[in-house]
């Protein structure tokens, strides 16, 4: 039978042959991979079912490292470690990689997952963690100084995001395994006069000698590519959801097959990092504003 995982893998490891030198990079330089699902809406599965993906994209090639069909009746929390597993075989070493995803993913046996093969993880945290967010949300922030600050304009809009974080003492800080910093991301959109402001929170493995404020803005905003430069190709340039294969290993098999030319059709990322700066103290006060 035809494997659609391999094939993907394959695909992967020769797209890695095929990337340009490697540039200069920061000291602080990581690999960041988003990690997302995806729903094929035209294509079933033998019993009628719809086909339901989860990927590995690497932010900064615009490759998709790994790709896993996800079981029948089931989501994609149980397909997460097969994913980290798929992301090794390609990588040979998942050592200081970042996985950055949403929060469907902030679940405590992902992070010992992660954590167990040497990587690390940035998730936001919404209601399907009530307790943790309670904590992200009763810690000190107005005490906090803004330690990282990015304007944007476009689109009729302008954009202010605004990094704030905290170490926390692990265990006995929050309520998940491997958090070394609580993060909280203020966007605020101002739109034909009309101000709309959004809070988030995030936990991150990593402590703040690792990760500094403008570092945890740059990993954040990279969770977006797996959007913007894979499902958006797929979806708009290779129109994937009206594909409608019905049978054997063709609906997981199709999007190994556009992924090449989805790397090569998103453009590169900048590298992540700035240049390192001193390791600040529990609250970060590092501040850059563009």
């Amino acid at each position: 039978m035809f494997d659609a995982e391999l094939l993907g893998q394959i695909l992967a490891g020769w797209l890695r042959t095929r990337t340009g030198p490697v540039p200069a990079r920061p000291r602080r330089y990581r690999t960041v991979i988003a990690v997302d699902g995806k729903t094929l809406r035209a294509a079933r599965r033998p019993d009628g079912g719809r086909v339901h993906l989860i990927s590995a994209l690497d932010t900064a090639t615009g490759i998709v490292l790994a790709q896993v069909t996800i079981a029948a009746k089931s989501n994609e929390i149980p397909a997460f470690a097969p994913l980290l597993d798929a992301v090794a075989a390609v990588l040979g070493d998942l050592t200081g990689v970042i996985f950055v995803a949403d929060a469907l993913h902030t679940q405590t046996e992902h992070a010992r997952q992660v954590a167990a093969r040497g990587a690390h993880l940035l998730v936001q945290v919404k209601a399907n963690q009530p307790t943790l967010h309670a904590q992200l949300k009763r810690l000190p922030w107005a005490q906090v100084p803004a330690g990282d600050r990015t304007r944007d304009r476009g689109h009729g809009r302008r954009e202010t995001r605004t990094v704030k974080a905290i170490t926390v003492a692990t265990p006995g800080g929050i309520a998940f395994p491997h958090a070394e910093q609580a993060v909280r991301v203020t966007r605020t959109r101002i739109t034909a006069g009309r101000t709309n402001r959004e809070t988030a929170y995030l936990t991150v493995s990593l402590p703040a000698a690792d990760a500094q404020p403008a570092d945890l803005q740059d990993w954040i905003r990279r969770a977006w590519h797996i959007e913007n430069r894979l499902h958006h190709v797929r979806d708009v340039t290779f129109r994937e959801d009206l594909h409608q294969a019905r049978t054997g290993t063709g609906p997981p098999s199709s999007p190994p097959c556009a992924t090449p030319r989805s790397a090569t059709t998103a453009s590169t990322a900048r590298p992540t990092s700035p240049a390192p700066t001193a390791a600040p103290t529990a609250a970060h006060t590092t501040s850059s504003t563009p």
